[in-house]
């Protein structure tokens, strides 16, 4: 790492039209040859500091300077043409076209009117080879697993010339394999003289890949340290202002009736591919079923399958007597007794036009305790809104504020709020702490774990190993759509075991998961 400042943001102070303040004196000061972390609560200001960086988002006050010069970024585009990338946290690839294809959108070389697609398949060899990262040109993104998709996202960046890397939790759905080749590219690009700013939850990667962190809290700078200089503990403290203790305390199971059965589950997508093969498994009153893979394995249509979300497959799904999967409505569903942390937020989680509490309702607007005769109780609405609020560490103004001025975890919170605090008998939680704070995600966990010890059954789907390891009772794995292993307790399973199974190098016999998943 030099000591040469390449990019520094000073004061940055962001205030919205509806009078939120984002950040307050924002600061960050970034060497050359550095991998910097970025630190901070959902709603602390870091992804809003990195979109004014970029120029997606524009600041009130303070001052940028690159290279000791002070510049205006107003577009993305403007970033890109000053040597400064992001990689976000939801991709953004045509997944139909081939990875040359997104590469070189938007640069094509020409060969008269029309594409010259040797000439950027060699484009794309070139940056590919500089920086060590394998991959397949002539491939369709569609075919890619996670951690190539990424790749491809960098080099994006990189073939545009950007020094200046922001990643937005870049871990985020890897495997220990994936990111550990993640981190070996990230030092390459350190070493070629690149400066990485990156953003994560995971303090433990923090500590393995950075040489300093900025942490913020509430918009506020805390300040920036030498990695080496703190711990994990120091740094959880300073981006919530308190330890968090991460161990899950669990008692002893108490296996009730089977809630959720699948059999012989198949799904075939519009393309024509077997996307679930021959899926089977139960879920029990009082057990944390998770389900581990890396995504596009088949987790998304096997939930919405269960969920009533998708409809067109063979096989069966049970829900304690519901069977016939024409009434698989979102309210026959919840009718009898399922709650769903929907895996996309925006599109299934809330309405983003809404209030928060009117999101926080919408599940239970007409059960008797919130209303009165042919009224609702505004007063037993407000009472309740405001607790789950607190309860939950939502942060807002107001139960008023529409939910798309949230944060993205911020709108996790509210439809975890919405989903844990009603009776069920089971709770589908799909990725239930994506792109959450260290903080809330111990409290979410542990609500998991009470809602089990009361005896809700749970089905835990997330591309976190130490989550689905830490939360779950037993475990399965989904690899290229099929059940590659079933593991009954997790106790003597190592993560670098697991991520075998989600690579696909191990996989137990048919034998195996059939005895152990009926």
């Amino acid at each position: 790492m030099s000591n040469n400042v390449v990019l520094e943001m000073k004061n940055i102070t962001k205030i919205y039209p509806n009078g939120v303040i984002a950040n307050k004196d924002a600061n960050l000061s970034v060497r050359e040859s550095e991998i910097h972390a970025l630190l901070g609560e959902n709603g602390a200001g870091k992804t809003t500091l990195m979109k004014i960086l970029f120029g997606i988002e524009h600041y009130t006050s303070g001052e940028i300077l690159l290279n000791g010069k002070p510049i205006k970024v107003t577009s993305p585009l403007e970033a890109i043409d000053l040597g400064i990338g992001m990689v976000h946290q939801h991709f953004m690839l045509d997944e139909r076209l081939t990875v040359t294809e997104n590469i070189i959108l938007g640069m094509e070389p020409k060969k008269g009117l029309s594409l010259d697609y040797k000439k950027a398949t060699e484009m794309v060899k070139e940056v590919s080879e500089k920086y060590n990262f394998k991959v397949d040109p002539n491939k369709l993104v569609m075919d890619l697993s996670v951690g190539k998709k990424q790749k491809v996202e960098i080099l994006k960046a990189l073939i545009r010339g950007a020094k200046i890397l922001i990643l937005d939790e870049p871990t985020a759905v890897l495997t220990p394999q994936e990111t550990s080749e993640l981190f070996e590219q990230l030092e390459t690009l350190k070493k070629q003289g690149h400066s990485i700013v990156f953003i994560s939850h995971k303090l433990n990667e923090v500590k393995e890949i950075c040489d300093r962190a900025t942490v913020m809290r509430l918009g506020v700078y805390q300040g920036t340290y030498n990695i080496e200089d703190v711990t994990v503990k120091d740094l959880s403290r300073l981006m919530i202002g308190r330890d968090v203790v991460r161990s899950i305390e669990k008692k002893t199971q108490n296996l009730g009736d089977v809630v959720l059965k699948v059999d012989n589950l198949k799904v075939i997508n519009d393309e024509g591919k077997i996307v679930v093969n021959d899926v089977n498994f139960a879920v029990r009153q009082g057990q944390i079923l998770g389900i581990a893979g890396v995504e596009g394995n088949g987790q998304r249509e096997l939930i919405d399958c269960i969920t009533g979300l998708e409809t067109t497959f063979v096989g069966k799904v049970s829900l304690h007597g519901l069977e016939d999967k024409q009434e698989f409505s979102v309210k026959n569903l919840r009718l009898n007794g399922m709650n769903h942390i929907p895996e996309d937020r925006l599109v299934y989680g809330v309405s983003s036009e809404a209030s928060i509490q009117d999101n926080i309702i919408s599940n239970r607007y007409d059960q008797a305790d919130l209303n009165k005769g042919i009224f609702q109780d505004r007063k037993a609405i407000t009472t309740l809104s405001n607790e789950l609020i607190k309860q939950y560490q939502v942060k807002t103004d107001s139960k008023d504020t529409l939910v798309r001025m949230l944060s993205g975890g911020n709108m996790q919170k509210v439809v975890a709020a919405r989903e844990m605090s009603t009776d069920m008998k089971i709770l589908i939680a799909d990725q239930p702490t994506r792109g959450i704070d260290v903080g809330t995600a111990a409290f979410i966990h542990d609500k998991i774990v009470e809602l089990r010890d009361k005896g809700v059954a749970v089905l835990l789907v997330s591309a976190d190993i130490n989550e689905v390891m830490d939360v779950s009772d037993s475990l399965i794995v989904m690899y290229e759509g099929k059940i590659a292993a079933y593991f009954d307790s997790i106790k003597d399973l190592s993560q670098e075991t697991l991520g075998e199974y989600m690579l696909g190098i191990k996989k137990m016999s048919e034998e195996e998961i059939r005895g152990a998943t009926v």
